[in-house]
């Protein structure tokens, strides 16, 4: 599978995390494009929710880790460490060492937010 048509966000589903309240894992004949990206969903009426407003369901920071950003860095994310903020899906890093949401919790949401959008506007413009 070429590297434009590997899932993001680990083949789980952006529209599960608002309309579950969970991730749940999409499957390959539900998916579809959006901003370079290629997202599986569960359901044909997930797609169509997507397809509707790409915008509102797509993760936050191009899928990268949101307290990453907001340090000024960049991480990969566990998709299971999500939280919405705003309307926004937040994708985090966690592994052995690091909870970047519990992080990012302990910074408080409207504190790191504006750092994270300040970084990645920056990072996304050089």
């Amino acid at each position: 599978m070429s590297k434009a048509h590997e899932p993001a966000i680990g083949g789980y589903s952006p529209v599960s995390y608002f309309e579950a309240n969970k991730p749940e894992q999409g499957r390959a004949e539900f998916h579809a494009d959006h901003d370079g990206k290629h997202y599986l969903f569960t359901s044909a009426a997930q797609v169509a929710t997507f397809r509707a407003n790409p915008g509102k369901y797509a993760p936050a920071f191009g899928g990268t880790c949101a307290f990453g950003h907001s340090i000024e860095k960049e991480f990969p994310v566990d998709p299971t460490s999500f939280k919405i903020v705003d309307g926004q899906l937040l994708l985090f890093l966690k592994n052995a060492e690091v909870d970047a949401k519990a992080l990012w919790e302990k910074g408080g949401d409207a504190a790191c937010m504006v750092k994270a959008n300040k970084h990645f506007a920056q990072a996304k413009h050089g």
